[in-house]
């Protein structure tokens, strides 16, 4: 680039605000960040979330998930800037338990729950810890819902998330990094229902009629775990 006198610009990004760079541990911060992220994607992907579960279900998780993205951001307004990661995840967990419709509230108000008790109290999570917490939170979900990888579920996402963010962390990987590769492996499995026959939750009453549809639960499992990927790349 050039300046208007011809002499070439030195410093091109000069005026803009410096890039943040990856973050390297779950903080507070972050997990607003996440949240805010949440409910954007969210709120995009509403109308595909509806479609999706119209074909093999109530019709009604696009309208439920944004309902739950704002009750979460209402719900993290409501806590102090020095409240720990821990803390708002929890509380994140307990706002989708009240506001989400269906059994996306429960399943996800676990998650959440569980994911929030498993990390550190007081201290920002590092990859490996943030790792070890969403195999709990998945643990908790199976626990719960009583749905193994294969039955067309959220856990179809959340398993193999899970399974790699574990393998990565254990490997050395950084934060972003472990999360890059974790989101990567939500969607993957997201996908991977497409063909599946359901065997749990209402889509199991189709039968061989629920095959073809990409399960809609995964999915948005998928975009929960991504934003957490945008949100620590900044």
């Amino acid at each position: 680039m050039s300046s208007s006198d011809g002499v070439p610009d030195l410093n091109p990004g000069a005026g803009s605000p410096p890039a943040m760079p990856p973050a390297t541990h779950l903080d507070a911060p972050l997990v607003r960040r996440w949240i805010a992220e949440v409910d954007q994607r969210l709120q995009a992907a509403e109308a595909r979330l509806t479609e999706l579960d119209a074909a093999i279900g109530d019709a009604d998780h696009g309208t439920n998930m944004t309902r739950g993205a704002r009750a979460a951001i209402a719900a993290l307004a409501d806590h102090p800037e020095d409240t720990t990661a821990a803390r708002l995840v929890a509380a994140v967990g307990h706002s989708l338990s009240r506001s989400v419709g269906g059994a996306s509230g429960p399943l996800y108000g676990t998650w959440f729950s569980a994911l929030g008790r498993s990390l550190p109290a007081e201290l920002p999570a590092t990859a490996m810890e943030l790792a070890t917490a969403l195999g709990a939170a998945l643990d908790a979900v199976q626990q719960l819902g009583a749905a193994e990888v294969g039955d067309k579920t959220m856990v179809d996402a959340l398993s193999p998330a899970a399974r790699q963010a574990h393998e990565v962390a254990s490997s050395g990987a950084d934060l972003a990094g472990m999360l890059r590769i974790a989101a990567g492996a939500a969607e993957d499995g997201a996908i991977a229902t497409i063909p599946l026959r359901a065997r749990r939750g209402r889509a199991s009453y189709l039968g061989a009629r629920s095959e073809g549809h990409q399960d809609p639960g995964a999915t948005s499992a998928a975009i929960l775990l991504d934003a957490l990927r945008c949100a620590a790349d900044a």
